[in-house]
């Protein structure tokens, strides 16, 4: 007998940008119907994403959502009203280093986001277009961080040069272990949350409230914020141009996004009741 008939997938937690849009932000007519069928299945289908919980409102429409999302990398659980079911903030003196950290670097751009809003403080660089593209929603400019530091969901470093994030993530996390969580949602993205805002966390969370094991559970995703959940589901699937370090942690690796991968992932392995080799 199979794995599946054994554990039936009864509930998917999908990442975004990268797993479900193309590169372009874009739906595909076959991604979307795949979702379709999963819900039509019977299959319990939600959201985990770096971004904040207000972008996120029309995924969950155009996804028919009708169970809780995890933004902010799993810091914020919202139920499909936008109400807050659950919300874990950076520590102060997390944030405090992690913005000393990210300013001294020029070519990186510094997003805080609290209170609902994504807050800038210096001239927009060439990534705030792309942000502002993929949020549908632009920055609020603040003078200081300072007045919100005991609320901060999460910080960004934003440049397109990778090898810098990749040094700044192994920079920081020395300096705020046991306090923060550092990964890369996007390679030319670093994200800096609170210990129990990841994907991880928010599996188990999501899975609780609505009374499935997590055996029954799957994970799908692209960026190093991913693997915190493919620890946790009972079966977890990577992106086809993940980096390598995010496919070794996953059980299955399906096409990439340009290639619909995560609708041939539901089609083959959850749909269909089979798995990849």
């Amino acid at each position: 007998m199979s794995d599946a008939a054994i554990h039936p997938i009864r509930f998917i937690l999908s990442d975004v940008d990268g797993t479900l849009l193309h590169p372009d932000h874009r739906l595909s007519q076959r991604t979307a119907d795949a979702v379709r069928a999963l819900r039509e299945a019977g299959v319990i289908f939600s959201l985990a994403s770096g971004r904040p919980p207000k972008a996120m409102l029309h995924l969950i429409e155009t996804f028919g959502i009708d169970v809780p999302v995890a933004g902010f990398n799993g810091g914020t659980l919202i139920n499909p009203d936008g109400s807050i079911l659950v919300a874990h903030h950076l520590p102060a003196e997390a944030a405090l280093v992690t913005l000393a950290l990210f300013s001294a670097e020029p070519d990186v751009e510094v997003w805080v986001f609290a209170d609902g809003d994504w807050l800038r403080r210096d001239p927009p660089g060439p990534m705030a277009q792309r942000e502002a593209d993929g949020l549908g929603y632009g920055p609020v400019v603040v003078e200081s961080f300072e007045p919100y530091l005991d609320r901060v969901d999460k910080i960004v470093a934003a440049s397109n040069n990778t090898q810098l994030l990749v040094a700044l993530e192994a920079q920081l996390q020395p300096k705020v272990q046991g306090l923060a969580q550092v990964s890369r949602s996007q390679p030319v993205y670093l994200d800096v949350t609170a210990m129990l805002a990841n994907k991880g966390e928010a599996l188990k969370t999501l899975a609780e409230h609505l009374g499935v094991p997590l055996e029954q559970t799957a994970a799908i995703g692209d960026g190093g914020n991913d693997p915190a959940m493919f620890h946790v589901a009972g079966l977890s699937i990577a992106m086809g141009q993940a980096e390598e370090a995010v496919k070794r942690q996953a059980s299955v690796v399906t096409a990439s996004n340009l290639e619909d991968g995560a609708a041939q992932a539901f089609e083959r392995l959850i749909l269909s009741d089979t798995r990849l080799d």
